[in-house]
């Protein structure tokens, strides 16, 4: 079965430095030794154990980053320039997924969320496709609730990022 789905992209362009942007992004979103991570979450013996070993690795804003891909290095080296500046973060919430997926499992594509920044000759662009609009299709009010929450989140990170 093929499922058409009409995304909405948030973006939103800065005069701010490319590097302020990415210090501002990092700051909001908790960093969690990922190894440790995947061993305290694999070994949780109850929820409430792997709910400790989630929580401790969220920041205050309830997310984390899962990995950032450096895409302008890859620009960088065909091109040779120094200016083509490209970062690929990958954050989110394993608690906030769960909720998503108990209503709706397709919302497991989804989650963690990507956010992309990128620099261009008009600003600095930070971009995210919302969450929300991946799961409107399936029409669980529930889950779309949380889902727009996590959009909230995540644009409410951008607009901070961003100022």
């Amino acid at each position: 079965m093929i499922r058409k789905i009409e995304i909405e992209r948030f973006s939103l362009t800065t005069s701010k430095q490319f590097d302020e942007v990415i210090a501002g992004v990092n700051a909001a979103i908790g960093h969690p030794d990922m190894a440790e991570f995947g061993r305290s979450t694999h070994e949780a013996r109850s929820f409430a154990e792997l709910q400790s070993a989630v929580e401790k690795g969220l920041s205050t804003e309830g997310l984390m980053l899962f990995t950032q891909l450096d895409h302008g290095a890859i620009l960088r080296k065909e091109t040779g320039r120094e200016t083509l500046k490209m970062i690929r973060f990958v954050i989110g919430n394993p608690l906030i997924m769960k909720e998503m997926v108990k209503h709706v499992p397709d919302a497991g594509s989804y989650a963690p969320v990507t956010v992309l920044v990128d620099e261009r000759a008009d600003g600095v662009h930070l971009s995210y496709d919302r969450t929300a609009s991946f799961l409107a299709p399936y029409g669980n009010h529930d889950a779309l609730a949380v889902a727009r929450n996590l959009d909230n989140k995540i644009e409410d990170l951008l607009r901070q990022a961003a100022a």
